[in-house]
């Protein structure tokens, strides 16, 4: 059976790092926030930190807190037939919920976690968005009282712990693939 996994977590915990090995061990790769800046475009805004969070809260307040994972279903539908499917970027809980109810079990949430100082010292040595500390506690706060980011990772059915470099978190995600395997297995055998 294909695995459909939503990474969650919150900035800087290395997201795209799992994310990215996942893409090397074969899964097709969903960028829940590439829905956002392809709208940006369309309407001709500009792409920066305070635009992109301004319209991400935007459209969920147009279409619901699960906009971003109803303009995705067609493309994460047609991703999962095919084999194995990765979600950068699940934020809100509404997004997990539209999503469970089309694929229920088969979909599995994990959950990156770091302690917050490592996190803001990463944010704050991203090349890309680069965030101070006032502005990545307040981008936290903004994405757990208006974005309900809270709700998936608090859901998550695995969690990795990154608290180390790239290599260790790499052998942390492998770690949760043998465990999705052996519970897939077991699961068989139990159906027998």
């Amino acid at each position: 059976m294909n695995k459909l996994i939503a990474v969650v977590g919150m900035s800087g915990t290395g997201k795209s790092v799992v994310t990215e090995y996942l893409e090397q061990k074969g899964f097709t790769k969903i960028y829940f926030g590439g829905v956002i800046y392809d709208k940006m475009r369309e309407e001709h805004i500009e792409i920066t930190p305070e635009s992109q969070q301004a319209f991400r809260e935007a459209i969920r307040k147009e279409l619901g807190m699960g906009a971003v994972a109803t303009l995705l279903l067609p493309k994460i539908t047609e991703a999962y037939s095919r084999g194995d499917t990765v979600l950068d970027g699940l934020y809100s809980w509404d997004e997990y919920l539209i999503l469970k109810e089309v694929f229920g079990a088969n979909l599995k949430l994990l959950a990156v976690v770091t302690r917050k100082k490592l996190r803001y010292l990463r944010v704050g040595k991203r090349k890309e968005r680069p965030f101070n500390l006032e502005e990545i506690e307040e981008r936290d706060i903004s994405e757990i009282e208006n974005l309900a980011k809270g709700g998936p990772i608090a859901f998550a059915d695995y969690y990795v712990l990154n608290n180390g470099d790239r290599d260790e978190c790499k052998k942390n995600v492998r770690h949760i693939l043998e465990l999705m395997e052996k519970e897939e297995t077991d699961d068989e055998e139990n159906d027998q």
